[in-house]
């Protein structure tokens, strides 16, 4: 475990969310390179060789997604950065706006100078009160400095920085419904094409990018793409915030090279299972993605191919470790209950079967449940996944099939003996 953090170097610096201590840590110099010695079709280039993918779940190519972002163009063009971090079991987010906003924001103003924007909306989770006080603050001091505004660093270019608070809701982090919601409507996720790329927000181009993503821009163009590309494996390059909780000795978020070996993270970086009790079962990317035995999860690398071979994904790096004292019945109504809650209800599959998903598990773990409900249960949400505008309702349904695929015999015995088999 020889990591040099990057992305997690300053937070526990006094005062690190000050624009002093980041000037101090060398904060800014990336912006100023860029716009003293780089176009935006080199700083675009530079991205694009770092093999950058995107921190917020899908891991697209950062610099790809960028190039879609139209040269010409009549219209205003903007980036967002959707800091609407509501995934259970993920807090990446959350830890750098609080503790190193300034990062963020200086991806946020790269990004734009690369993309020929000069406005970028930051979308934050309206219950991440104290990020955006320090984000407000960070945005007021980097105006004050000449780092964002108008003529930013004398520069001849100019950038507003917008911070824009969610009122709550989930699906808010869909990248549409994220846009919506700036428009001032209800967060209704939108059916693509048109993509945001070509009609965004208001209508005008627009880039959607995470936190986490935008807040590694500094460092590659600082550093450059080959010192990058030198961190984790071929198409799975950088470092990596990793959210671990559960039954491990040392919760918390861990930064290593994206890859790194599941053992190692559990072990070197967590202390470790809590208890006495073995590992039962990992969902290794937030909430939202399928679940791992122990046996499956063995072996892997924590990157987005790895895990995709393992017929699971990365996602938002929320790692969510359960020991053999987890009912996986109880474990699965908790996240269909959570799904349920924060469906929009635009779609008729997600709307009623996040619902009735939910309905059917609680029915199990009251003792009612009768021998068709695992088969019912796969139908459902069958039925949901790959029906609904927004990836929500896979979010949903994915989970509830690989619990029922890889747990069918607590799901049995609870129907059977109308109790749960785990002590």
């Amino acid at each position: 475990m020889s990591y040099e953090p990057v992305l997690l170097r300053n937070i526990a610096k006094p005062g690190s969310e000050t624009l002093a201590v980041y000037e101090q840590g060398g904060g800014y110099a990336a912006l100023r390179k860029a716009l003293t010695s780089m176009t935006p079709d080199e700083v675009l280039e530079e991205v694009k060789k770092s093999g950058l993918r995107g921190r917020g779940g899908a891991g697209f190519p950062t610099g790809m997604k960028w190039s879609f972002m139209p040269k010409e163009t009549p219209k205003p063009k903007y980036l967002v950065c959707n800091a609407d971090e509501s995934e259970p079991g993920t807090y990446k987010d959350r830890l750098l706006m609080e503790r190193d906003p300034h990062v963020m924001l200086e991806g946020c103003l790269i990004a734009c100078y690369a993309m020929g924007s000069r406005r970028c909306f930051i979308y934050i989770r309206g219950e991440y009160v104290q990020a955006a006080r320090t984000l407000e603050r960070a945005i007021a001091d980097a105006y004050a400095k000449g780092y964002a505004g108008a003529n930013v660093l004398g520069k001849g270019w100019d950038c507003e920085l917008t911070l824009h608070v969610g009122a709550g809701a989930y699906i808010c982090g869909e990248e549409t419904a994220l846009m919506e919601s700036i428009e001032g409507k209800r967060g209704y996720p939108r059916l693509k094409p048109p993509f945001p790329a070509s009609f965004g927000v208001f209508g005008c181009p627009t880039t959607i990018n995470n936190v986490e993503t935008l807040s590694n821009v500094p460092y590659i163009i600082d550093r450059g793409a080959a010192w990058f590309t030198s961190i984790g494996r071929e198409k799975n390059t950088g470092p990596k915030l990793y959210c671990v909780s559960g039954h491990v000795k040392r919760p918390g978020i861990y930064e290593a090279a994206l890859g790194v070996p599941w053992e190692e993270l559990l072990n070197d970086y967590c202390g470790g299972m809590s208890g006495p009790r073995p590992l039962k079962a990992v969902i290794p990317g937030g909430s939202s993605v399928p679940v791992l035995r122990a046996e499956e999860i063995a072996g892997a690398r924590m990157d987005f191919d790895d895990l995709a071979a393992r017929k699971t994904l990365l996602g938002s790096a929320g790692v969510i470790v359960m020991d053999t004292s987890v009912c996986m019945v109880k474990a699965i109504h908790n996240l269909a209950r959570f799904y349920a809650h924060e469906s929009c209800g635009q779609c008729t599959p997600c709307r009623e079967g996040c619902g009735w998903m939910e309905k059917i598990i609680a029915r199990v773990l009251r003792g009612e449940g009768v021998p068709k409900d695992p088969d019912l249960l796969l139908d459902v949400a069958g039925n949901i996944t790959g029906n609904t505008i927004c990836p929500l309702g896979d979010a949903a349904a994915w989970p509830v099939q690989s619990f029922v695929a890889k747990f069918r015999n607590e799901f049995d015995h609870h129907i059977a003996k109308k109790a749960c088999d785990v002590s």
